[in-house]
């Protein structure tokens, strides 16, 4: 049995409001499965559950406030309706075993050796509600006293890419037209394709690299403020699909209604601050995460190209990586891989 608890979602989130149960006792849920909507300061948020198992009692009634880490129902687990040894259910969690499937298997019953040999890996860790990292400033001054960083900086010429987007985009509705943001994080996600050590988190002294990329998102809000919401999964998007995405997000985070898993299963970040002239992006990493890439303005300058001076489109990219998860050659081939994707822009498609 264990408990749901109201999730900490922002730096300044101390309470929320449940507002509405999408569940009741007796309902069966799977992880991902979308059971609350609480209200914040920024909105509406609807809350995922992490775990399968069956919903035994709601605690709170809707419309009620409460307090980060209040309990706000009775789950009880899959593991808790199979025979399981602690030390079996404690290897099962850290590789992500499907102990429902296991169990089908060994007829209930479920020791350490029969997980070990499952070796069953998933791509990301369910997060935890044990505060959630309580806030992004508590969050912040951690990673300036525990995080060795190490900052690496490049100019790409984006003039191929933007001239390649433009002609794209003449043929398009404005509806389906793509950005250069979106363009730009899809190109960030296939350098991560092939520099992965970039993505994922450094627990537990270990440096856990991550399948999924769900990048985090800097987006300023309407009333002031700013928050980083992952777009999930884009490592199966393609262009169109990623600033579909990157739409939503934004609407949905404006007008608060972004889901749980969003603000909680960031494996690295982006931020954008070249709409506001700025040219170059230093960020500070958010634990676990092992890296932040910075984007700047895309700007006009002189650069030397066949042995003669011209003006090109030029856009500073930055890297902020941990020390303990790479080092600064892992940091500039991820630079590397990103300029050369980026000079082939028909094949962003």
């Amino acid at each position: 049995m264990s408990e749901f608890i109201m999730p900490s979602l922002g730096a300044d989130m101390e309470s929320a409001v449940l507002m509405e149960w999408k569940i009741k006792e007796g309902d069966k849920v799977k992880k991902g499965d979308i059971i609350a909507e609480v209200e914040t300061s920024k909105g509406v948020i609807e809350i995922e559950i992490f775990e399968d198992g069956i919903v035994e009692k709601l605690l709170v009634e809707p419309e009620t406030e409460c307090k980060v880490g209040t309990p706000l129902a009775i789950i009880h687990s899959v593991s808790e309706r199979i025979n399981i040894s602690p030390a079996a259910k404690k290897r099962a969690k850290e590789l992500g075993v499907d102990l429902e499937k296991l169990a089908s298997q060994t007829k209930g019953t479920i020791n350490l050796s029969q997980v070990e040999a499952t070796d069953e890996k998933t791509e990301t860790k369910a997060p935890t509600t044990d505060g959630m990292r309580q806030a992004i400033a508590r969050a912040m001054s951690k990673s300036n006293t525990e995080i060795p960083h190490y900052y690496l900086s490049t100019s790409i010429n984006m003039t191929a890419a933007l001239k390649w987007l433009e002609e794209l985009n003449s043929q398009r509705p404005i509806g389906e037209r793509i950005l250069p943001a979106a363009l730009l994080i899809h190109a960030i996600v296939l350098a991560l394709k092939k520099v992965p050590q970039l993505n994922g988190f450094w627990q537990n002294d270990t440096q856990e690299i991550i399948s999924e990329i769900n990048p985090g998102i800097a987006i300023a809000l309407r009333k002031g403020g700013l928050i980083t919401p992952a777009i999930l999964n884009t490592q199966e998007m393609n262009l169109n699909e990623t600033m579909h995405s990157l739409d939503d997000l934004i609407t949905r985070t404006r007008t608060g209604k972004l889901k749980g898993g969003e603000m909680t299963q960031q494996t690295i970040t982006i931020t954008n601050l070249g709409d506001l002239g700025i040219e170059s992006v230093f960020g500070v990493i958010y634990p676990p995460q092992v890296a932040i890439v910075g984007i700047g303005n895309i700007m006009d300058v002189p650069w030397a190209e066949n042995d003669m001076l011209c003006a090109r489109k030029v856009v500073k990219v930055t890297l902020a990586g941990d020390h303990r998860a790479t080092d600064g050659r892992i940091g500039a081939q991820f630079l590397d891989k990103l300029d050369k994707i980026l000079q082939k822009p028909e094949e962003l498609l």
